[in-house]
């Protein structure tokens, strides 16, 4: 049976929501290692398993796919220390130190998200993008429209800019996706399926018709030409 969680784990979830302090953490931490990320870990390991066929290049220990529960609080208003959530995040070979495409999921107390996608890419990463973009916007929308995509992933808002970047043709037909800053798709589920053992077949069947997005995406971050910026 495929690995899925416990309700424990989704009342530690809500109730760390609560009490997101070290006093309150530190007595319960073997209640997240035993119900959280021991489940977490092998579930990761199955993904992973899978992506072999269709995302080989993204294949890597579950340990460094995990992401802490610690919050980095050093440089952020919010001082609470754990984050409210259990995630994964799948880097490309080559790309671990950077912001390229990948694929994520987590679990909070009210849902199960999967996406997939380049959320954060660096100024260089950026242009490169869009310089793709100019070329193969047509490849890109095709991914994203089609019918079986579109009832399992939506795309990002691309969190936009309020107009062109310099440089990019002003009428190009591919001007909506050059404006983003992010580029991918997620799907938001129901809390239930964490507790199911589809959850592993849910989160697979979605990595899989979003992987030629990201390799896309990835394409001209892998190669890193040297490109002057605009």
């Amino acid at each position: 049976m495929a690995t899925h969680f416990s309700p424990a784990a989704i009342k530690f979830l809500r109730d760390l929501g609560k009490h997101n302090d070290r006093e309150w953490f530190e007595p319960r931490k073997p209640i997240y290692e035993t119900e959280l990320k021991a489940p977490m870990l092998a579930l990761i390991g199955e993904i992973t398993n899978q992506m072999l066929d269709f995302a080989p290049d993204f294949v890597r220990p579950p340990q460094k796919c995990m992401m802490r529960i610690y919050r980095d609080v050093r440089f952020s208003k919010n001082k609470q220390p754990y984050k409210t959530n259990i995630a994964a995040w799948w880097a490309r070979h080559g790309l671990e130190k950077t912001s390229g495409g990948g694929f994520y999921f987590q679990i909070t107390a009210t849902e199960v998200m999967v996406a997939a996608g380049c959320y954060m890419p660096e100024k260089e990463q950026l242009l490169a993008i869009r310089r793709m973009l100019l070329e193969r916007h047509e490849e890109y929308r095709a991914i994203v429209s089609a019918k079986k995509f579109k009832a399992m992933l939506e795309p990002f808002d691309g969190n936009k800019m309020t107009r062109g970047p310099k440089g990019f043709p002003a009428e190009h037909p591919a001007l909506d996706l050059i404006m983003q800053r992010q580029w991918g798709v997620s799907s938001e589920l129901p809390v239930d399926l964490a507790l199911s053992p589809d959850l592993l077949k849910e989160v697979v069947k979605r990595f899989k018709l979003a992987a030629p997005l990201v390799a896309l995406l990835n394409g001209p971050l892998v190669e890193r030409p040297k490109q002057p910026l605009f």
